[in-house]
């Protein structure tokens, strides 16, 4: 089960260019390993963003 917090935070941070708070760099979508996860922020960035 995914937490729809945690994609949305996880989401802002890379449409935002924020930081990783594991690495310390520019949080990308690769960083995120678990692919429930990452198919859920890449649905969320989808849906977010208008230019798409």
């Amino acid at each position: 089960m995914v937490n729809q917090v945690v994609v949305r935070i996880a989401a802002e941070r890379i449409l935002s260019g924020g930081l990783n708070p594991k690495t310390g760099k520019v949080y990308v979508l690769d960083d995120i390993t678990n692919e429930d996860y990452r198919t859920a922020v890449e649905n969320y960035i989808l849906t977010a963003t208008e230019s798409i």
